[in-house]
């Protein structure tokens, strides 16, 4: 019989919390004990696992004693506070939150583009999940950069309001219905109206001009892909849609390839779903993303501006494999190949 750990989810209550629950159980993780952890808000509350409700705990000093994989989604200062006092009572922890991503000495995965650098779990007991718009760029990169080498990359993206959490879902659907019936939506969660709308801001700007989250593209894709030779430029758009981040990807490689090398590269690329004939109307959206761990990539084309370009569409789940999966697979490897 394979080992059965004892994982705990802190900030099993929230969006990506509840999802990583889900997670373990749809992908039949070997969980021997589930310890979920949330703040004192979520005190008696229960969750349901394997049909099975579990009483949510408040999370303190004393919540990882015994614990061996702990799967954080509860946010930047907490995962600060937190994800060493779990890691020095002997757990590996997987962060989902910003707070260690550009630590040189925590390792940051996306396991269909960089499993081998999980052995670096070591160093701290961290592991780092990427930004969810990250995750679905670099697995999609991967292929690519091994073909032809990526010199460049300059990526739109149009990001669901389930990035910002529930209650930013709840904003949406509220104004949707204000408009509906002729009153004027309330903006608390954003700066603007979002139903009918576009807000080019995600996260607070920096010095430079750019948003923090699309810094984090930024400097997330070069760590994750080795390489800081790669420039990348970032325009982060919230978009009034519930679930799934999409993404405009123009790519400057060093060698020219057809698109037809490149729909073959990505058609064997683990984790990636080429839904790409637009002759018929056939092109991945949101909607058929959601719910789904795969990233789906269409509009393959060259880039008729410069003689060593591609352009491409792709989308995927950001709450799914932007964020919970992701993490559940590194814990699985974590499990395979290292505890």
């Amino acid at each position: 019989m394979s080992k059965l750990y004892k994982v705990a989810v802190c900030g099993a209550t929230g969006a990506v919390g509840n999802q990583m629950i889900q997670c373990l159980e749809e992908r039949d993780f070997p969980v021997g004990e589930l310890r979920l952890l949330a703040s004192e808000r979520s005190k008696g509350k229960k969750l349901t696992y394997k049909g099975e409700e579990i009483p949510v705990q408040v999370l303190d000093e004393n919540s990882f004693e015994g614990i061996e994989i702990a799967l954080f989604s509860a946010g930047a200062s907490t995962s600060k506070n937190f994800a060493p006092v779990a890691a020095k009572a002997g757990a590996v922890v997987v962060d989902n939150s910003s707070c260690w991503r550009m630590d040189p000495l925590v390792p940051l995965v996306v396991p269909e583009v960089n499993p081998k650098a999980i052995a670096g779990y070591t160093t701290k007991g961290i592991i780092a999940n990427p930004n969810c718009s990250t995750i679905q760029m670099v697995v999609v990169l991967q292929p690519i950069h091994e073909l032809a080498g990526i010199e460049r990359i300059v990526v739109s993206t149009y990001q669901a309001v389930s990035g910002t959490g529930q209650k930013a879902i709840v904003e949406l659907e509220g104004q949707l219905k204000a408009l509906h019936e002729g009153r004027q939506p309330e903006a608390k969660v954003y700066p603007k109206q979002i139903a009918w709308n576009l807000l080019p801001h995600i996260d607070v700007f920096q010095d430079n001009g750019y948003t923090k989250e699309e810094m984090k593209m930024v400097l997330e894709t070069q760590k994750i892909m080795g390489d800081d030779s790669i420039k990348v430029s970032a325009t982060c758009v919230r978009v009034p849609v519930r679930y799934g981040h999409s993404e405009t990807v123009n790519i400057a490689t060093k060698k020219k390839v057809s698109v037809d090398e490149v729909r073959a590269a990505l058609a064997k690329a683990p984790g990636v779903k080429v839904v790409d004939d637009p002759a018929n109307l056939v092109y991945p959206t949101p909607l058929e993303a959601a719910g789904q761990d795969l990233t789906y990539v269409g509009r393959i084309r060259e880039d008729i501006s410069q003689d060593k370009g591609i352009d491409l569409w792709l989308v995927a789940d950001n709450i799914r494999k932007g964020a919970a999966t992701n993490a559940v697979q590194i814990a699985e490897i974590l499990a395979t190949d290292y505890l």
